[in-house]
């Protein structure tokens, strides 16, 4: 099956650039269009806020035929009229609900933080809906809660136990039928920012942990029972133990890692799990890749075209662009024979990126 896809979400450049090397035409609705995502799609269009992506959507539509609708982080449960090519919305939409998806691993008897009534401390508070990890925070008062809850303007919200360990993810793709494969286990990088420190920064794959056996297998189970469709990821932490976090039911952010460390192309695998076929066996890694995101220190603007960087870099800002203190700039990457050497790499290419954008 090729044709013309459309990748819509806050962030697409990773599963653009993954279809189109799979072959098919590519359209991004996104809120970044950064300038390497020019290289891989045939059109594109920009979006300020999550409010207006239908919009964006539509405007792409009425200037070309597509064929498939490829959600990414944002637009999971996104309505329309185009088919969507992974997880439908209404399979996707209990996965947003942060309860709805506790209540589905407490189901599963799963290993799971347990939630916590009100005046239990310390507590792992989140927001219900939401991605990335940014706003989650642990608190230790009423006074604390409430102070987090004012920034966030009071959303509803989870409170959890803390679980301390590895935090982790599995790369799966299902074919919403009940059969699963995990793909590829990784460590999921933190900000560690006062305010922002479980915030996604980045990706090592693959994970090398004691557990990670048992976390893939905890995850095919996972992914089996959620009725997703295509490629998604599942979160963990692992402490004395895998506990389950959270499941993304679209494309993850780990993709690049994931490709770059397996040599697999995980849009044909997804497009693949969506017509029913899923791999009999694990793939076994060719190397190690690492993906780091560069965040500003300070309000700044990208004077310098970085895009000669490349394959080093992703997410090429164009000359000229401004960005506020703590928002994501680029990404930075190293791959190698073994973790050492690719940190190693990633490294190196973290001290060039840095050196030209003064």
């Amino acid at each position: 099956m090729k044709g013309a896809v459309l990748v819509c979400g806050f962030a697409t450049r990773h599963v653009a650039r993954s279809a189109h090397a799979a072959g098919y035409t590519v359209y991004a609705v996104d809120h970044f269009c950064d300038q390497d995502l020019s290289w891989y799609t045939a059109d594109r269009e920009r979006f300020e806020n999550l409010s207006d992506l239908p919009g964006a959507v539509e405007n792409i539509c009425s200037r070309h035929r597509v064929d498939w609708l490829v959600p990414t982080s944002g637009a999971e449960t996104l309505p329309g009229q185009i088919p969507v090519l992974g997880t439908p919305p209404g399979r996707a939409a209990r996965f947003m609900d942060k309860l709805l998806t506790q209540e589905f691993f407490e189901s599963l008897q799963v290993p799971v933080p347990k939630i916590l009534g009100p005046g239990c401390y310390p507590a792992m508070v989140k927001p219900r809906a939401g991605s990335g990890g940014w706003r989650n925070m642990v608190v230790h008062s009423d006074a604390e809660l409430a102070c987090w809850l004012e920034t966030f303007e009071c959303p509803p919200y989870l409170s959890q136990e803390v679980v301390t360990g590895t935090p982790a993810s599995v790369c799966c793709v299902a074919d919403g039928k009940g059969n699963a494969r995990a793909i590829a286990a990784n460590y999921q990088i933190l900000r560690e920012k006062a305010g922002a420190q479980f915030g996604f920064s980045g990706s090592v794959t693959p994970l090398v942990h004691p557990q990670a056996q048992q976390m893939a297998e905890m995850a095919e189970k996972i992914a089996s029972a959620s009725g997703c469709t295509g490629t998604f990821g599942i979160d963990f932490v692992i402490g004395d133990e895998p506990w389950a976090i959270e499941v993304n039911p679209r494309f993850q952010a780990t993709l690049d890692t994931v490709e770059a460390a397996t040599g697999l192309n995980l849009f044909s695998a997804h497009v693949r799990a969506c017509q029913g076929e899923i791999p009999p066996g694990r793939p076994s890694p060719v190397g190690f890749a690492v993906r780091r995101i560069l965040f500003a220190d300070r309000d700044m603007v990208v004077r310098n075209d970085l895009s000669f960087l490349a394959p080093a870099v992703a997410d090429i800002p164009w000359p000229g662009s401004f960005f506020e203190e703590g928002h994501a700039v680029i990404s930075v990457y190293g791959w190698g024979r073994n973790g050492e050497a690719a940190m190693k790499l990633l490294d190196t290419h973290m001290k060039r990126v840095r050196q030209y954008m003064g």
